[in-house]
């Protein structure tokens, strides 16, 4: 049966309010460039998921939309699209059929051909127990979550993916060879949903890219964040926490290190992420001119870095803070969410990057739990940052053999990069924290021998 198209004139205003929607006050100009149907047993559904670009501007955004089309309204408040020509059409993730759907694709290993499009299910690892109810994880931006649960049975989260993109999505990628290698500082996988779909700008006329991954969901858990944040703000130690979280981080490396490629840095290599500091540094210089007294600082640091020792590149989490982080009892620090930087293409994700990003990453956010304080008017921080970020440093090293204080000047130079940033973004959107990356540049450019 040929799937249900998507009436495109009735969704586009209902995607403008949608929080996974990217260009916030446009209303989309959408094309369907495909679309597939899941099983139900329910007589009166049918469930579709939509592969919807948007053309308002730039380069067309893909979006995944499932819907479900029904013949007659059901108690599904949040979910609710509209009434269009006869059918009340809800959200999916709102929807039971649609869930229901979605787990079992990715349970039974499915496959299914639809309009334009292809689509299987993988089941990786574990057991999917039966009678699991969803509920949406509110507070998502650019995806939704879907929470699976039932007394007694393994809560589940499937992660749908709304923004699409050619390429493997490395959230994927490296949380399932992290956990099928036997890793516990990141959720167990279950599957994914990956698809082929038509796409114009790809020499061979076609895309591929996972839709969806579903793994354990650990409830009830606070991200480090939250968890440092309260520390600090109570002046309590952290240093215990911080070198454990450098030992998890040291450990996910030392595993993407075993399971996948890793090679040795090119110069070519090294030349090209400087070049990219460099040019971060003239936008960040371009947004807040002041900084400009600390660019010959700030650029000999990169020539440090260039002339130092860099350790082997390897697939890394590529966005490490301290949100991306849980703390979970009786297992320690997990590292979830492994995308890494949203605005960076799907092709740069995937590539080979240098742990000590992922570790500059970490060392910033321990600041910015210190700024935090600041903005806040509350004393302290900075000495409590200052201890965290050497606890950290210090389990990192340990559990790498990778002495962090032996490769300080690439250290500093991917801090800096980060803290640059963190300044183009806090300029343009919240000023009254820009005052946490700029001392921080501050603080690195002193370090520079004159």
């Amino acid at each position: 049966m040929t799937p249900q198209r998507a009436p495109l004139d009735f969704l586009a205003p209902w995607m403008a309010r949608q929080r996974w929607f990217a260009n916030k006050g446009s209303l989309p100009l959408l094309e369907e460039i495909g679309c597939w149907s899941y099983e139900t047993d329910e007589p009166d559904v049918e469930v579709v998921t939509h592969l919807l670009l948007d053309h308002t501007v730039g380069k067309p955004a893909l979006y995944q939309v499932p819907l479900t089309y029904r013949s007659s309204a059901r108690s599904l408040p949040a979910g609710l699209v509209g009434e269009f020509e006869g059918r009340f059409i809800y959200d999916g993730p709102h929807d039971p059929a649609f869930t229901a759907g979605l787990l079992a694709f990715i349970a039974h290993g499915s496959e299914t051909t639809g309009d334009r499009t292809w689509a299987i299910g993988r089941h990786t690892a574990g057991t999917v127990a039966d009678g699991l109810v969803s509920r949406v994880l509110t507070g998502e931006q650019s995806n939704t979550s879907i929470i699976f649960e039932a007394p007694g049975a393994t809560p589940l989260i499937i992660k749908l993916f709304r923004a699409i993109h050619d390429g493997e999505n490395p959230d994927v990628v490296l949380q399932t060879a992290l956990a099928l290698a036997g890793s516990t500082a990141v959720p167990a996988s279950v599957g994914h949903v990956v698809a082929e779909w038509s796409d114009r700008g790809e020499a061979s006329g076609l895309a591929k890219g996972h839709l969806a991954f579903a793994q354990e969901f650990l409830p009830g858990v606070e991200d480090a964040w939250r968890v440092a944040l309260a520390a600090a703000e109570a002046g309590i130690d952290f240093s215990r926490e911080a070198r454990e979280l450098g030992i998890a981080t040291a450990g996910v490396h030392a595993t993407l290190a075993a399971s996948m490629p890793s090679s040795d840095a090119t110069t070519e290599e090294i030349d090209a992420i400087l070049d990219q500091m460099h040019g971060r540094l003239a936008a960040a210089i371009r947004e807040v001119p002041a900084l400009s007294a600390n660019g010959p600082a700030l650029r000999e640091i990169f020539a440090q870095a260039g002339v130092a020792t860099w350790p082997a590149q390897q697939r890394i989490h590529g966005d490490l803070h301290l949100g991306q982080v849980l703390k979970v009892p009786d297992r320690g620090w997990v590292l979830v969410d492994f995308e890494g930087e949203p605005l960076r293409p799907m092709r740069e994700r995937n590539r080979l990057d240098s742990p000590l990003r992922d570790v500059a990453g970490m060392l910033r956010s321990f600041d910015y739990v210190s700024g935090s304080l600041a903005v806040a008017g509350q004393p302290g921080g900075a000495e409590w940052a200052a201890s965290a970020r050497s606890a950290f440093s210090d389990g990192y090293s340990e559990a790498s053999g990778l002495d962090l204080r032996d490769n300080r000047a690439v250290v500093d130079a991917f801090e800096v990069d980060k803290a640059l940033y963190e300044t183009v973004y806090e300029a343009r959107n919240r000023p009254t924290w820009l005052e946490i990356p700029v001392a921080a540049l501050r603080r690195l450019s002193a370090r520079v021998a004159t």
